[in-house]
Protein backbone atom coordinates (compact mmCIF):
# COMPACT_ATOMS: atom_id res chain seq x y z
CA UNK A 1 0.00 0.00 0.00
CA UNK A 2 2.77 2.25 1.00
CA UNK A 3 4.47 1.78 -2.35
CA UNK A 4 1.06 2.06 -4.20
CA UNK A 5 1.01 5.78 -2.29
CA UNK A 6 4.55 6.89 -2.82
CA UNK A 7 3.75 5.88 -6.82
CA UNK A 8 0.49 8.41 -7.00
CA UNK A 9 2.53 11.07 -4.99
CA UNK A 10 5.16 10.79 -7.18
CA UNK A 11 2.41 11.37 -10.87
CA UNK A 12 0.88 14.16 -9.20
CA UNK A 13 3.90 16.13 -8.78
CA UNK A 14 4.68 16.72 -12.19
CA UNK A 15 1.27 17.42 -12.77
CA UNK A 16 1.12 20.00 -9.94
CA UNK A 17 3.99 21.61 -12.11
CA UNK A 18 2.29 21.32 -15.25
CA UNK A 19 -0.84 23.00 -13.65
CA UNK A 20 1.15 25.77 -11.92
CA UNK A 21 2.45 26.64 -15.43
CA UNK A 22 -0.46 26.37 -17.46
CA UNK A 23 -2.27 29.06 -14.69
CA UNK A 24 0.63 31.44 -15.00
CA UNK A 25 0.42 31.24 -18.64
CA UNK A 26 -3.00 31.34 -18.92
CA UNK A 27 -3.95 35.31 -17.28
CA UNK A 28 -0.05 35.99 -19.19
CA UNK A 29 -1.44 35.63 -22.66
CA UNK A 30 -4.89 37.09 -21.75
CA UNK A 31 -5.36 41.14 -23.46
CA UNK A 32 -5.12 43.65 -21.53
CA UNK A 33 -2.58 45.17 -19.13
CA UNK A 34 -3.42 44.41 -15.30
CA UNK A 35 -1.59 47.71 -14.52
CA UNK A 36 -4.69 49.78 -16.11
CA UNK A 37 -6.61 47.86 -12.98
CA UNK A 38 -5.12 50.18 -10.31
CA UNK A 39 -3.48 53.24 -12.34
CA UNK A 40 -5.28 56.17 -14.04
CA UNK A 41 -5.31 56.64 -17.91
CA UNK A 42 -3.11 60.06 -17.10
CA UNK A 43 -0.93 58.48 -14.98
CA UNK A 44 2.82 59.36 -15.25
CA UNK A 45 4.92 56.69 -16.94
CA UNK A 46 7.45 56.88 -14.16
CA UNK A 47 4.77 55.88 -11.67
CA UNK A 48 3.81 53.03 -14.28
CA UNK A 49 6.90 51.88 -14.40
CA UNK A 50 7.54 51.69 -10.69
CA UNK A 51 4.06 50.07 -9.62
CA UNK A 52 5.21 47.37 -12.69
CA UNK A 53 8.60 46.91 -11.09
CA UNK A 54 7.58 46.57 -7.44
CA UNK A 55 4.99 43.41 -8.56
CA UNK A 56 7.87 42.35 -10.85
CA UNK A 57 5.78 42.32 -13.80
CA UNK A 58 8.98 44.24 -16.15
CA UNK A 59 11.18 40.78 -15.60
CA UNK A 60 10.69 38.45 -18.49
CA UNK A 61 8.46 35.30 -18.34
CA UNK A 62 10.60 32.52 -17.17
CA UNK A 63 11.83 34.75 -13.82
CA UNK A 64 8.70 36.09 -13.44
CA UNK A 65 7.82 32.04 -12.80
CA UNK A 66 10.81 30.87 -11.28
CA UNK A 67 9.87 33.87 -8.80
CA UNK A 68 6.07 32.85 -8.55
CA UNK A 69 7.07 29.11 -7.80
CA UNK A 70 9.27 30.32 -5.28
CA UNK A 71 6.74 32.79 -3.41
CA UNK A 72 4.05 30.01 -3.75
CA UNK A 73 6.61 27.34 -1.63
CA UNK A 74 6.84 29.80 1.06
CA UNK A 75 3.36 30.42 1.21
CA UNK A 76 3.02 33.65 -0.31
CA UNK A 77 0.26 34.29 -3.34
CA UNK A 78 1.13 37.69 -3.47
CA UNK A 79 -0.71 41.02 -3.16
CA UNK A 80 -4.08 41.72 -4.74
CA UNK A 81 -3.97 44.08 -7.13
CA UNK A 82 -7.31 46.11 -6.44
CA UNK A 83 -7.05 45.68 -2.49
CA UNK A 84 -4.23 45.61 -1.40
CA UNK A 85 -4.43 42.54 0.82
CA UNK A 86 -2.85 39.50 0.63
CA UNK A 87 -4.22 36.94 -1.98
CA UNK A 88 -3.86 34.51 0.78
CA UNK A 89 -6.21 36.37 3.04
CA UNK A 90 -8.97 37.08 0.05
CA UNK A 91 -8.91 33.10 -0.47
CA UNK A 92 -9.58 31.85 2.97
CA UNK A 93 -13.32 33.00 3.48
CA UNK A 94 -13.82 32.21 -0.21
CA UNK A 95 -12.39 29.29 -0.24
CA UNK A 96 -14.51 28.20 3.48
CA UNK A 97 -17.22 29.19 1.81
CA UNK A 98 -17.02 27.16 -1.54
CA UNK A 99 -16.14 24.35 0.44
CA UNK A 100 -19.18 24.77 2.57
CA UNK A 101 -21.39 24.98 -0.70
CA UNK A 102 -19.52 22.04 -2.24
CA UNK A 103 -20.28 20.02 1.01
CA UNK A 104 -23.91 20.69 0.82
CA UNK A 105 -24.61 20.34 -2.59
CA UNK A 106 -22.62 16.77 -3.02
CA UNK A 107 -24.81 15.43 0.08
CA UNK A 108 -27.73 16.83 -2.07
CA UNK A 109 -27.14 15.12 -5.20
CA UNK A 110 -24.81 11.97 -4.12
CA UNK A 111 -28.37 11.29 -1.53
CA UNK A 112 -30.33 12.16 -4.20
CA UNK A 113 -28.31 10.08 -7.11
CA UNK A 114 -27.80 6.98 -5.13
CA UNK A 115 -31.43 6.70 -4.02
CA UNK A 116 -32.87 7.24 -7.57
CA UNK A 117 -30.10 4.82 -9.35
CA UNK A 118 -30.58 2.12 -6.81
CA UNK A 119 -34.35 2.45 -7.22
CA UNK A 120 -34.21 2.39 -11.06
CA UNK A 121 -32.12 -0.32 -11.20
CA UNK A 122 -34.36 -2.56 -8.97
CA UNK A 123 -37.44 -1.70 -10.89
CA UNK A 124 -35.93 -1.67 -14.22
CA UNK A 125 -38.40 -1.08 -17.79
CA UNK A 126 -41.09 0.02 -15.31
CA UNK A 127 -42.54 3.59 -14.83
CA UNK A 128 -40.08 4.07 -11.68
CA UNK A 129 -37.35 3.70 -13.98
CA UNK A 130 -38.40 5.82 -16.57
CA UNK A 131 -39.21 8.21 -14.16
CA UNK A 132 -35.85 8.13 -12.51
CA UNK A 133 -33.97 8.53 -15.75
CA UNK A 134 -35.79 11.52 -16.86
CA UNK A 135 -35.05 13.20 -13.62
CA UNK A 136 -31.43 11.99 -14.20
CA UNK A 137 -31.56 13.14 -17.60
CA UNK A 138 -33.18 16.12 -17.21
CA UNK A 139 -30.73 17.55 -14.27
CA UNK A 140 -27.46 16.86 -16.57
CA UNK A 141 -29.38 18.89 -19.34
CA UNK A 142 -30.28 21.93 -17.30
CA UNK A 143 -27.94 24.52 -17.27
CA UNK A 144 -26.94 25.91 -13.96
CA UNK A 145 -27.44 29.44 -14.62
CA UNK A 146 -30.89 29.10 -15.74
CA UNK A 147 -32.08 27.02 -12.55
CA UNK A 148 -30.59 29.14 -10.20
CA UNK A 149 -32.82 32.19 -11.78
CA UNK A 150 -35.81 29.48 -11.86
CA UNK A 151 -35.44 29.23 -8.08
CA UNK A 152 -34.60 32.66 -6.91
CA UNK A 153 -38.22 33.53 -8.80
CA UNK A 154 -40.14 30.76 -6.59
CA UNK A 155 -38.57 30.29 -3.63
CA UNK A 156 -37.23 34.12 -3.26
CA UNK A 157 -39.17 36.27 -5.39
CA UNK A 158 -42.91 34.77 -5.35
CA UNK A 159 -43.18 32.93 -2.23
CA UNK A 160 -40.71 35.14 0.08
CA UNK A 161 -39.37 31.81 2.28
CA UNK A 162 -35.29 32.27 1.18
CA UNK A 163 -32.95 34.71 0.66
CA UNK A 164 -31.43 35.34 -2.92
CA UNK A 165 -28.26 36.67 -2.54
CA UNK A 166 -25.16 36.61 -0.12
CA UNK A 167 -23.99 34.69 2.57
CA UNK A 168 -25.24 35.85 5.66
CA UNK A 169 -23.53 37.12 8.25
CA UNK A 170 -20.74 34.22 7.48
CA UNK A 171 -20.08 34.14 11.29
CA UNK A 172 -20.43 30.74 11.79
CA UNK A 173 -20.82 27.47 9.18
CA UNK A 174 -23.67 26.37 11.68
CA UNK A 175 -25.08 29.76 11.34
CA UNK A 176 -28.90 29.45 10.60
CA UNK A 177 -29.15 32.34 8.45
CA UNK A 178 -25.84 31.33 6.61
CA UNK A 179 -27.30 27.83 6.01
CA UNK A 180 -30.77 29.69 4.54
CA UNK A 181 -28.60 31.50 2.20
CA UNK A 182 -26.96 28.19 1.22
CA UNK A 183 -29.99 26.35 0.42
CA UNK A 184 -30.51 27.59 -3.29
CA UNK A 185 -27.26 27.97 -4.58
CA UNK A 186 -26.88 24.17 -3.22
CA UNK A 187 -29.82 22.75 -4.48
CA UNK A 188 -28.72 23.93 -8.21
CA UNK A 189 -25.32 23.08 -7.76
CA UNK A 190 -26.37 19.45 -7.10
CA UNK A 191 -28.41 18.91 -10.08
CA UNK A 192 -26.12 17.76 -12.22
CA UNK A 193 -23.94 15.46 -9.88
CA UNK A 194 -27.62 13.96 -8.78
CA UNK A 195 -28.31 13.45 -12.78
CA UNK A 196 -24.64 11.57 -13.31
CA UNK A 197 -24.49 9.51 -10.20
CA UNK A 198 -28.22 8.51 -10.72
CA UNK A 199 -27.20 7.25 -14.04
CA UNK A 200 -23.78 6.06 -13.14
CA UNK A 201 -25.51 4.09 -10.02
CA UNK A 202 -28.06 2.46 -12.00
CA UNK A 203 -25.84 1.24 -14.72
CA UNK A 204 -23.48 -0.50 -12.38
CA UNK A 205 -26.13 -2.05 -10.24
CA UNK A 206 -27.80 -3.71 -13.79
CA UNK A 207 -24.26 -5.15 -14.49
CA UNK A 208 -23.67 -6.87 -11.07
CA UNK A 209 -27.20 -8.20 -11.00
CA UNK A 210 -26.42 -10.75 -13.79
CA UNK A 211 -22.81 -12.20 -12.33
CA UNK A 212 -22.51 -15.08 -11.17
CA UNK A 213 -21.48 -14.71 -7.48
CA UNK A 214 -24.96 -12.97 -7.07
CA UNK A 215 -27.03 -16.10 -8.74
CA UNK A 216 -24.80 -18.33 -6.13
CA UNK A 217 -25.52 -15.93 -3.16
CA UNK A 218 -29.49 -16.41 -4.54
CA UNK A 219 -29.57 -19.63 -4.65
CA UNK A 220 -28.00 -20.08 -1.09
CA UNK A 221 -31.32 -18.74 0.29
CA UNK A 222 -29.03 -14.98 1.36
CA UNK A 223 -31.98 -12.40 1.35
CA UNK A 224 -32.69 -9.25 -0.91
CA UNK A 225 -31.06 -7.08 1.67
CA UNK A 226 -27.91 -8.92 1.80
CA UNK A 227 -27.53 -9.56 -1.57
CA UNK A 228 -27.83 -5.71 -2.20
CA UNK A 229 -24.87 -4.89 0.69
CA UNK A 230 -22.77 -7.28 -2.03
CA UNK A 231 -23.94 -4.98 -4.55
CA UNK A 232 -23.20 -1.79 -3.20
CA UNK A 233 -19.34 -3.44 -2.09
CA UNK A 234 -18.42 -4.17 -6.00
CA UNK A 235 -19.92 -0.79 -6.87
CA UNK A 236 -18.42 1.30 -4.41
CA UNK A 237 -15.11 1.82 -5.84
CA UNK A 238 -16.64 3.04 -9.37
CA UNK A 239 -18.98 5.43 -7.24
CA UNK A 240 -16.77 6.99 -5.33
CA UNK A 241 -14.30 7.65 -8.27
CA UNK A 242 -17.20 9.79 -9.94
CA UNK A 243 -18.32 11.10 -6.85
CA UNK A 244 -14.89 12.52 -5.83
CA UNK A 245 -14.53 14.01 -9.36
CA UNK A 246 -18.22 15.41 -9.21
CA UNK A 247 -16.91 17.02 -5.86
CA UNK A 248 -14.17 18.49 -7.45
CA UNK A 249 -15.89 20.33 -10.16
CA UNK A 250 -18.41 21.61 -7.39
CA UNK A 251 -15.59 23.13 -5.75
CA UNK A 252 -13.59 24.72 -8.46
CA UNK A 253 -16.72 25.26 -11.11
CA UNK A 254 -19.33 26.61 -9.44
CA UNK A 255 -18.54 30.03 -10.45
CA UNK A 256 -21.53 31.05 -12.42
CA UNK A 257 -23.68 29.86 -9.49
CA UNK A 258 -21.93 31.83 -6.70
CA UNK A 259 -22.05 34.53 -9.11
CA UNK A 260 -25.69 34.34 -9.79
CA UNK A 261 -26.40 33.74 -5.86
CA UNK A 262 -23.86 36.66 -5.17
CA UNK A 263 -22.35 33.81 -3.01
CA UNK A 264 -18.60 35.10 -1.51
CA UNK A 265 -16.88 32.29 -2.60
CA UNK A 266 -14.05 31.47 -5.21
CA UNK A 267 -16.68 31.85 -8.14
CA UNK A 268 -17.49 34.97 -7.35
CA UNK A 269 -13.48 36.38 -6.58
CA UNK A 270 -12.76 34.83 -9.63
CA UNK A 271 -15.87 36.45 -11.17
CA UNK A 272 -14.18 40.21 -9.85
CA UNK A 273 -10.93 39.14 -10.16
CA UNK A 274 -11.44 38.48 -14.36
CA UNK A 275 -13.14 41.68 -14.81
CA UNK A 276 -10.83 44.04 -12.87
CA UNK A 277 -7.67 42.45 -14.05
CA UNK A 278 -6.25 41.48 -10.96
CA UNK A 279 -3.26 39.12 -12.02
CA UNK A 280 -2.24 38.04 -8.78
CA UNK A 281 -5.29 37.26 -7.33
CA UNK A 282 -6.19 35.19 -10.83
CA UNK A 283 -3.32 33.17 -10.29
CA UNK A 284 -3.76 32.49 -6.63
CA UNK A 285 -7.14 31.15 -7.37
CA UNK A 286 -6.69 29.18 -10.08
CA UNK A 287 -4.05 27.43 -8.50
CA UNK A 288 -5.39 27.10 -5.13
CA UNK A 289 -8.40 25.03 -7.39
CA UNK A 290 -6.75 23.59 -9.78
CA UNK A 291 -4.11 22.25 -6.82
CA UNK A 292 -7.24 20.95 -5.07
CA UNK A 293 -8.20 19.02 -7.60
CA UNK A 294 -5.20 17.00 -8.10
CA UNK A 295 -5.13 16.15 -4.59
CA UNK A 296 -8.81 15.34 -4.79
CA UNK A 297 -8.29 13.15 -7.19
CA UNK A 298 -5.02 11.09 -5.45
CA UNK A 299 -7.19 10.76 -2.46
CA UNK A 300 -9.89 9.05 -4.42
CA UNK A 301 -7.13 6.91 -5.97
CA UNK A 302 -6.12 6.09 -2.38
CA UNK A 303 -9.67 5.50 -0.96
CA UNK A 304 -10.31 3.15 -4.09
CA UNK A 305 -7.31 0.99 -3.25
CA UNK A 306 -8.59 1.02 0.28
CA UNK A 307 -11.75 -0.55 -0.70
CA UNK A 308 -10.50 -2.94 -3.54
CA UNK A 309 -7.07 -4.15 -3.11
CA UNK A 310 -7.09 -5.55 -6.78
CA UNK A 311 -6.37 -1.89 -8.21
CA UNK A 312 -2.91 -1.89 -6.47
CA UNK A 313 -2.23 -4.30 -9.28
CA UNK A 314 -2.67 -1.82 -12.17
Amino acid sequence: MLHYLARRVFYALPIALSVSLVCFMLVHIAPGDPIDAIVSSDAPKEVVEQIRHDYGLDKPLPVQFALWLGHIGRGDLGQSLATGRPVASELVSAIRNTFALAVGASLIGFLLGCGLGALAATRQGTWVDKLCTSVAVAGVSVPHYWLGMVLVVIFSVKLGVLPAMGGGDGASLWDGDYIRHMILPAATLAVIPMGIITRMVRGLILEILPQDFIVTLRSKGLRRAGIFQHVLKNAAPTAMAVAGLQFGYLVAGSILVETVFSWPGTGLLLYSAIFQRDLPLLQGTILVLALFFVALNLLVDVAQTALDPRIRRV
